[in-house]
């Protein structure tokens, strides 16, 4: 189960603490950056929820605990089946400064689209228009989620919940802070421009590209290890190499699927599908011409 963050591996002490908040801890599911993230159960209704739980230590902290707080506010204002709902923002106060903020989410019992394996192609196309619609409502209310990935989806037989929005923001937000994952990070996310729908456009190419084959798309931060390096920072439009068509990695792939998803991360932004509505309407396409 990964929840959008760093898997804890077999034979991790799985230690937690026995209450936060006044919410007793049933178990530890993951750690992100600057986070750890339990599931809670509510002492008087008995309902179980993930807490993502941030600590200031110290002053370089401050921005983590500035995170939870923007993905409460945006976060709390969606209620589309395909997005991890989000509840209420806890506070701790030490000598009048909010020290550790907690904020709880929706408990999805489901692993991440990462570990999920044997799913036809059908199956991942309808998966794929899920995530589009759940991203559409997100553009629809002037924000950008900006770090679609296999991690930041779990999926199950009836379950599809986009999660992790901590680095979203309104459509426009030009970042102080280059934000995103390499392997499906956009262009203009890696320069620090203007972050629009086309952005998640093409962090959701980017993911359909490795679910489909396994591989990752060349992007403007290379995956640690690759041989592209960052030596002299984010490569320029004219180093990215064009991702490989689907086509050519899975053979017997059909060619509308793969065009969709080389169309989806077109280095160019202006080449992009220029809202999910394009998007959705090509996988329903697809999902038809698969049943035929």
């Amino acid at each position: 189960m990964r929840h959008g963050l760093q898997s804890l591996s077999i034979g991790t002490v799985m230690s937690h603490p026995v209450e936060l908040f006044g919410y007793p801890v049933l178990g530890r599911l993951g750690d992100g950056a600057a986070s750890t993230i339990y599931r809670i159960r509510d002492p008087h209704s008995g309902e179980e929820y993930a807490l993502k739980h941030v600590v200031k230590r110290g002053d370089k902290d401050q921005r983590f605990i500035d995170q939870v707080v923007e993905e409460h506010r945006i976060g709390s204002r969606f209620s589309h089946d395909s997005i991890r709902r989000i509840g209420r923002l806890l506070r701790k106060r030490r000598k009048f400064r909010v020290a550790e903020v907690g904020l709880i989410m929706e408990y999805v019992d489901a692993p991440g689209l990462d570990s999920v394996e044997d799913k036809s192609l059908l199956e991942n196309v309808r998966l794929f228009t899920r995530i589009a619609e759940g991203l559409l409502s997100m553009h629809e209310a002037g924000i950008v989620h900006t770090d679609i990935k296999p991690t930041n989806v779990l999926v199950d037989d009836s379950v599809v919940k986009i999660i992790d929005l901590g680095q979203a923001c309104p459509i426009g937000t030009t970042k102080e802070r280059i934000q995103g994952t390499p392997g499906y990070i956009a262009p203009e996310q890696a320069h620090r421009r203007r972050i629009t729908e086309r952005t998640d456009v093409y962090n959701l190419g980017a993911t359909m590209h490795w679910v489909l084959s396994g591989k990752l798309i060349p992007t403007a931060l290379p995956p640690r290890g690759s041989e592209s390096g960052l030596a002299t920072g984010p490569l320029g439009p004219d180093r990215i190499a064009p991702a490989t068509p689907l086509t050519e990695l899975v053979p017997g792939t059909p060619v509308e699927i793969s065009d969709l998803v080389l169309d989806c991360v077109r280095v160019s932004r202006g080449d992009r599908p220029s809202t999910m509505i394009p998007v959705i309407d090509r996988l329903l396409r697809i999902d038809r011409m698969l049943q035929a």
